[in-house]
């Protein structure tokens, strides 16, 4: 029984370490109640809005 069921996982597996990973991309977002700006790859919350991107380093800088 454990070595059908290491067979039927080992598919899985396969792909698992075939995926790709690539870093997320990060955004400039900006305040809307300071004007502020913000360089993050994720949403920073209420209040934030997206003012350009998507850049691949965290300096939001296209080189």
């Amino acid at each position: 029984m454990k070595r059908l069921s290491l067979i039927a996982l080992l598919p899985l597996l396969v792909l698992a370490l075939s995926a790709p990973a690539a870093p997320a991309p990060f955004y400039l977002w900006q305040s809307l109640v300071t004007g502020r700006y913000l360089c993050v790859a994720h949403n920073p919350g209420k209040g934030w809005v997206r003012h350009a991107g998507p850049y691949n380093n965290a300096a939001c800088r296209s080189h």
